[in-house]
């Protein structure tokens, strides 16, 4: 059986254990050298009380019970318990619009950089929840594969950009098929989908996608982000504000969150509709549907755990101090 301390450091204290015992022993002989000055022999029975037979045990008790306590400190610990706990694991996609809509100020700091924060807010709460990224404008691409490891998310989440997609527009479509793709080793009935979007849709697909949803048993739940009353959409080229997105007949376009056509996408794949404009209040409420998700698959996990011991030693310290207070009954400790 392998033996073990869990705060190995608290040992050293032990050290303290002979300094103690040379100042007990010290203190007694020094009481005793100033009893004899202060008195004759005859007198000191009636003046200081006759010796206990078993005070001189009492500094031996303290020490012994200081061991003890400083053993059951350092968490004395042996051999492993088996301990199997239920663990249920999720399978999370995150689709995320990247279309130029996207850029529109009408969520500070944008609506994508919102998007972003949601996410480096969410993922890390996760735990063992397998969790994947895809995202779609006119066209889709996964950047992070369905995995329970998300230490590199927050890397990927910062590199999203606008002006990733080759190909601009939102066809929801085409960020469904690349999901379906995404779950293809995941049983149906345990896939769950967030997307998070202004909700507009330029190919008119938002529909066919929702079919396919359907078809595929995946839950999707959709994340508004914008307003309804809108914003221009600013275009950057190298980084810097070159104009704002008109139409054909050189009108400013505004872009408007289109929420009912994001409820309606949840509703009908049952799922929920969140709004993404308050940071908080969507991370929190996106975790808890998360966890609530029925889909979610069940596993056993066998862990194994140290035997601890601590209880022992300090039981031993316990009975060790009321046997000090039994024999001491003036409670004085005159030892």
């Amino acid at each position: 059986m392998e033996f073990n301390f869990g705060q190995i450091e608290y040992l050293l204290l032990l050290l303290l254990l002979p300094v103690l015992g040379f100042l007990f022993y010290y203190f007694r002989q020094w009481r005793q050298k100033k009893r004899e000055l202060f008195a004759d022999e005859r007198f000191r029975k009636w003046l200081f009380g006759a010796d206990r037979p078993l005070s001189k045990f009492i500094p031996i008790a303290l020490l012994l019970s200081l061991f003890f306590i400083i053993l059951a400190l350092a968490n004395p610990r042996a051999g492993k318990e088996k301990v199997k706990t239920l663990q249920k694991t999720s399978n999370v996609i995150f689709l995320v619009d990247v279309s130029n809509s996207m850029n529109a100020e009408d969520v500070e700091p944008s609506r994508m950089e919102q998007a972003k924060n949601i996410l480096k807010n969410v993922i890390p709460q996760l735990g063992s929840d397998k969790v994947g990224i895809v995202i779609f404008a006119g066209d889709a691409v996964s950047i992070m594969p369905l995995t329970t490891d998300v230490s590199a998310a927050d890397t990927y989440l910062s590199a999203i950009q606008t002006n990733m997609m080759k190909v601009q527009g939102t066809d929801y479509l085409r960020g469904m098929e690349m999901v379906v793709t995404k779950f293809k080793n995941v049983p149906k009935g345990a896939r769950q989908l967030f997307i998070l979007s202004d909700g507009e849709d330029n190919e008119g697909n938002d529909e066919a996608a929702r079919k396919l949803a359907n078809e595929e048993d995946i839950q999707v739940n959709t994340v508004g982000i914008g307003t309804e009353d809108g914003a221009p959409v600013p275009v950057y080229l190298l980084g810097q504000l070159m104009e704002y997105k008109s139409d054909e007949t050189g009108q400013t376009v505004i872009s408007k969150r289109q929420t009912l056509a994001l409820k309606n996408l949840a509703d009908q794949t049952g799922g929920q509709y969140i709004d993404g404009n308050r940071l908080d209040e969507a991370v929190e409420k996106i975790k808890n549907q998360i966890q609530s998700f029925a889909g979610g698959s069940t596993s056993v996990v066998s862990t194994e755990n140290s035997i601890l011991y601590y209880q022992y030693p300090l039981a031993a310290a316990v009975v060790i101090l009321l046997f000090i207070l039994l024999i001491n009954k003036s409670r004085d400790f005159d030892f």
